[in-house]
Order: C-alpha cells, then structure tokens, then sequence
C-alpha cells in the first residue's frame, strides 16, 4: 500500500515537472537572467564590500578634515611673517606625495 502511494506520488512530480508549467517557469527564467546579464548590476557581496570601503573613505575624510582644522587653527596662531615663511616653503617643494608614483594622478583638459 505505501509503495502504491510512492508511485503515485513519483508520477505526480514526473507530470509536474515535464508539464507546461516548468516548462514556463524555465523559459520565465531564462530570459530574467539574459535580461539581467544586459543590466549593469552588481551582486550583494560586491554591493556590501563596496559599502565597508565607502565607510572607511568616510571616516577617513572625516579625520583628515579635523586635521586639516587643526592645522589651519595652529597656523592662523603663528605669527604674519612665519605663517609667511610657511606658505613660500611649501610653494617652492614639490608636494608630498607628488614624486610617488603609486599616488594617484589627476588629468586636466586644458580649454
């Protein structure tokens, strides 16, 4: 008797899978994963690593923006002449960085 109902229940989900039903929702596939390979879409691992770095970027700015205070604050305490001294020394040397040939380059279009 169970055994009936264990070929009953084979030729059940035989019907369904070989019925116009799977056979629609193969197709409704298919043509969901062609149009979405078309779509400029990223998965949700590369989504949430790319908002861990867009954390990081944040923080950083965020600590280099008080620095950039902090610094302002402490040269705007100096007196005229050295805060003077300070600006033409660091005009005349290149910028840190600015040799580094792993830092990152900006290009201009000239007009």
């Amino acid at each position: 008797m169970n055994n009936l109902f264990n070929d009953i229940q084979g030729k059940i989900n035989q019907a369904l899978e070989s019925g116009p039903a799977k056979d629609i929702e193969r197709n409704v596939k298919a043509m969901m994963t062609q149009g979405f390979s078309k779509l400029d879409l990223v998965t949700r691992e590369e989504f949430d690593i790319q908002a861990q770095v867009l954390a990081k970027t944040r923080a950083r700015l965020e600590a280099l923006e008080l620095r950039v205070v902090e610094l302002e604050a402490r040269l705007s305490g100096q007196s005229g002449a050295s805060a003077a001294t300070a600006a033409t020394s660091s005009a005349a040397g290149p910028l840190p960085g600015a040799t580094d040939p792993a830092a990152p380059h900006v290009i201009l279009d000239k007009p």
